[in-house]
Parts: C-alpha cells; structure tokens; sequence
C-alpha cells in the first residue's frame, strides 16, 4: 500500500468512526424513539463495513512496543443510560459471541454499543493525535478481538427487532378484503387477450 492509499484507507476509517460516534449520540438522545433501532442498524452496519475493511488488511503494526498515552478515555456512561432508556424493553437480547459456541448470554444493547464507541473513539483519539500507523494497529486489533463481534451481535438483535417489525404487522381482514376487490375490479377491466 503505498504512503497515499495508507493515508485515505486511514480516513476512510477515521470517518466512519467519527460518523458513527455522532450517530449513536444523537440516536441515544431519544428525539423520535420510534426510529431508533433502525437509525442504530443503519449505524451499525456502516461501521462493520469498516470492520471488515480493516480484516481484510495485512496486519497493522504499531511503531511503538506499548500503546501511547492519548488521554483519559471517554465517559461514555450518560450515552449509554440514555441508550437504555430509549431502548427500553429491547435493550436486553441473546448473544452469542462464538458462533460454534450453542450457549446464548444475556447482553444489552446499550452497553455493546457503548463498547464499541469506546474502542473506536480510542483508535479515532490516535488518528487525530497525528498517530495512523497506532490508530490503523488499534482500530484492526480491537475490530477482531472485541468490537467485531459485539457488533455483529448487535446487528442480530437490531435486524431481528426490524425484520418482525416490518413484517409480523397483523393483517387488517377488512383491508385485505378492499385490496383483493380492487384487484379484481382491475382484472375485469383488462382485456383477454
């Protein structure tokens, strides 16, 4: 990868980061609470795709033997209260962090959520220091030993909440009924060919 690629794939990722970190902040702040599983979805997804950009790399090596220091991390703690109370009754789901692994744990979204934007922010924290080569090591290193599968587990219960949302709707009778008329006052308007 040459100096330019190295510098875009960095920013590529560095704004994906700051995109989701902005998201789920306004997200968390519970505006319009019927909106935010899917917004949280769409958020989600986008930064997997970051995710796997970075798997896909060769490895990312830190140019110093220990992580330098960027600051205290983050306080995360009044997003992630406010992501439960959005939340509310879905904030608790079944996770499965190792696929070949048949027992299912407890989780909660908001506190997932909140661990990723940690991880992330801590590598976005590197890459604003001046610091790629650690932000790239940081953001791969976590991606596949932490924020990867969280949110993986994540996008599975936000799908799930979205998928029967959409479609276990409950079917008006009386409507299906006018649809079905309509649909063969329709037909009957047609010409046989």
């Amino acid at each position: 990868m040459s100096n330019q690629d190295f510098d875009e794939f960095g920013q590529q990722i560095a704004d994906a980061c700051e995109v989701f970190l902005v998201g789920v902040q306004e997200i968390s702040k519970g505006e319009d609470p019927g909106v935010a599983v899917p917004l949280l979805l769409l958020e989600v997804s986008q930064l997997l795709l970051a995710g796997a950009r970075l798997g896909a790399q060769i490895d990312f090596e830190p140019t110093d033997e220990y992580q330098p220091d960027v600051g205290p991390d983050p306080d995360l703690d009044a997003m992630r209260l406010r992501l439960a109370d959005v939340l509310g009754d879905l904030d608790t789901y079944s996770q499965n962090l190792e696929p070949y692994d048949p027992e299912p744990f407890p989780s909660q979204l908001s506190d997932d959520l909140t661990s990723i934007a940690a991880d992330v922010a801590n590598g976005l924290r590197h890459f604003r220091n001046g610091d790629l080569e650690e932000a790239l090591w940081w953001w791969q290193y976590s991606y596949l030993a932490s924020w990867g599968t969280n949110a993986i587990g994540v996008l599975s219960a936000l799908h799930s909440v979205v998928a029967h949302s959409r479609l276990d709707a409950e079917i008006d009778l009386e409507d299906e009924a006018e649809l079905i008329a309509v649909v063969e006052e329709l037909d009957a308007d047609q010409p046989v060919p």
